[in-house]
């Protein structure tokens, strides 16, 4: 008779980590691939080796003498599905950088430094590597360093190939030169600066488009026959902080808004003071071919074109009348393209987007859009 009181070696089978589906040698291999490439971000005040429990930063080898610091993070949503649907791994990270210094740059504070989340089921150090490197182009971009960051490997979480991205940032501005929108006031003239594309705001509407109507992502844009629709739908979220830093510090900016979720007509609002009302004039720009395409594929009503997309616009100004041609000038040079969009003027606080009727067709649809 068989003793089944003691195990048998069957029982007493030795698990590891790696068992579990979780390589810790891929993870200590991708900190050893990235070490360059945090290294290539370095800027005074930051270290930039990678590996130990956090990353240091010395505000006053920075140049500040007493700052705020100002903190953001963010993701990219649903672009990154697009991204892994189709092998575009190299400028996500950028898209990831973009979302959290352009919202500290809008408070005035310049981005320091930057920390990543990148978490998928199995690790593939040649997709982690492409996403980590776009991560420290867009730092460059931006002028911060990647101090840090963190990967999780979670079996089960997330289906074969899938990753999800989160980006924390943190920046500084001296006590006193913040900008909060205080010095906003009527008749401040509104400019917008030019987005790269559709960004990283509405891309569960963009994927839902392209599965109904059947878009072949991997052919030609009917808008553009030089770019692949794909190309043209992720081109990364442009960075505006190296254009702005100068004008902020200098203090030609009342107020800033990153247009991104809700559009125009729900972040502009955000950095009025109470009793002004931002009047936006769609014929101060036209409306880019890519944001044409989505409305009328989609048949995207109006309002819902000015508080799901861009359109066009990544940043809004506002700023003094007498600053307007001066800063059209200095921006341009600095290669943003630049727009006089709209006025503040009293009212009750929110935002009004309209058109010229007898314009062409996509202002036409925009005409009397309000959000209050």
């Amino acid at each position: 008779m068989t003793d089944t009181s003691k195990p048998t070696s069957e029982t007493h089978e030795s698990y590891t980590y790696a068992k579990a589906g979780v390589s810790i040698e891929a993870g200590n291999a991708l900190v050893k691939a990235i070490g360059p490439l945090a290294k290539s971000t370095a800027r005074s005040g930051a270290t930039s080796e990678l590996g130990g429990f956090g990353g240091f930063f010395d505000p006053r080898a920075a140049g500040y003498i007493d700052p705020l610091l100002v903190a953001a993070n963010d993701g990219v949503g649903t672009k990154v599905k697009l991204a892994i649907d189709h092998d575009r791994h190299d400028e996500i990270g950028i898209d990831l950088v973009a979302m959290c210094v352009n919202d500290l740059i809008v408070q005035g504070a310049e981005p320091l430094f930057f920390l990543d989340y990148f978490a998928t089921g199995k690790l593939e150090n040649g997709v982690a590597t492409r996403v980590v490197a776009g991560i420290a182009d867009g730092c460059k971009m931006a002028g911060c360093a990647l101090i840090g960051g963190e990967t999780a490997e979670m079996p089960g979480m997330y289906a074969t190939g899938d990753y999800d991205l989160a980006g924390f940032c943190v920046g500084a501005v001296e006590r006193g030169e913040q900008l909060t929108g205080e010095k906003v006031a009527e008749g401040d003239i509104l400019l917008g600066l030019a987005s790269s594309g559709v960004h990283s705001n509405g891309y569960s509407l963009v994927r839902r488009l392209a599965a109904d109507k059947g878009w072949k992502l991997d052919r030609p844009a009917l808008f553009d026959q030089d770019t692949l629709l794909v190309d043209a739908l992720i081109a990364p979220t442009k960075i505006y902080v190296k254009s702005l830093l100068g004008p902020i510090r200098a203090g030609r900016i009342h107020a800033l808004a990153h247009i991104t979720g809700g559009g125009l007509l729900e972040n502009v609002p955000r950095v009025l003071p109470d009793g002004l009302h931002a009047h936006i004039d769609v014929g101060g720009w036209m409306l880019t071919p890519l944001m044409a395409f989505l409305q009328a594929q989609g048949n995207i009503e109006p309002e819902e074109m000015a508080r799901t997309f861009n359109c066009g616009i990544g940043m809004v100004l506002a700023v003094e009348a007498g600053e307007v041609e001066s800063l059209i000038a200095d921006l341009t040079a600095a290669g943003e393209q630049v727009f006089v969009i709209g006025a503040i003027r009293s009212g009750d606080k929110g935002c009004t987007v309209a058109g010229r009727e007898g314009e062409w067709s996509a202002r036409e649809n925009w005409s009397a859009t309000h959000f209050g």
